[in-house]
């Protein structure tokens, strides 16, 4: 018996199989749970699907986040497959990529609203669509940077929407901590993933992590699905509100 044996919930955020979110669906599928994804367009169906069927999923849904109708039919389906669920993993995340090259304080107002909706707002609403199925006991997980309490270079609006989005975890973990819905952010450290690609200077960033980092390494997109595990399983049955880093210590040791 794995440690999700039973256990079933719907992933957000696979582009492809450089996504953190992919290296958390296999950690949670090797340990038995069942799974369902979603994809913003017919575009990332074609990368997202193969994935999906590899793992046997049993819902592969299109879901813009920015459409809370589509949401809502994500988890209608999950309701009619399923019943009710035990996780949600948010793993989205947009900024126009001009945002991210000019200086902070150019960023237009339409740029800052976007990455916001993407980014934060869409755990607010996606947990909203979500609690009409979530078990009690059930944990949602999203993924946030370091960007959020420090200034990384290049990171800007980014960084902004990664600091309303570890808020509105601690807010939804108030909230909903009575109805035994736990909801936690993992902090990876820069991985290379098709977002990061906007990210200017972004080899550079990886070679400071490493050479800072006391494991004097960068994390991999499996350990990153192994903590996500964790706080998605019954293991932290009792963490909630927490932003749970994984970069190798280089948040004690970045100065």
């Amino acid at each position: 018996m794995g440690l999700m044996t039973g256990k079933r919930g719907i992933i957000f955020g696979v582009a492809n199989d450089k996504s953190i979110a992919w290296g958390v669906a296999q950690q949670l599928r090797a340990a038995g749970a069942e799974l369902a994804f979603t994809y913003l367009n017919a575009a990332m169906e074609k990368r997202v699907r193969p994935l999906a069927e590899s793992v046997d999923a049993r819902l592969i849904l299109p879901c813009d986040v920015q459409n809370e109708d589509e949401m809502v039919a994500v988890f209608d389906a999950a309701k009619e497959t399923w019943g009710e669920i035990d996780f949600v993993v948010h793993a989205v995340a947009f900024a126009n990529r001009e945002d991210l090259k000019k200086p902070f304080s150019q960023t237009s107002c339409d740029g800052f609203r976007l990455a916001l909706d993407v980014s934060a707002y869409s755990l607010i609403s996606m947990t909203r669509c979500a609690l009409p199925v979530l078990k009690k006991g059930s944990s949602i997980v999203t993924m946030t940077y370091l960007g959020a309490v420090r200034s990384v270079p290049a990171y800007n609006v980014m960084g902004v929407a990664k600091a309303a989005l570890e808020a509105s975890v601690r807010y939804l973990a108030a909230e909903l901590g009575e109805q035994g819905i736990r909801v936690n952010a993992v902090s990876a450290g820069p991985i290379k993933t098709l977002a990061a690609s906007g990210i200017a200077n972004f080899k550079e960033k990886l070679r400071v992590a490493e050479e800072r980092a006391p494991l004097k390494r960068l994390v991999s997109q499996d350990e990153v699905g192994k903590s996500s595990l964790y706080l998605l399983s019954d293991l932290a049955s009792g963490v909630t509100g927490e932003i749970h880093y994984v970069d190798g210590g280089f948040n004690t040791a970045a100065g």
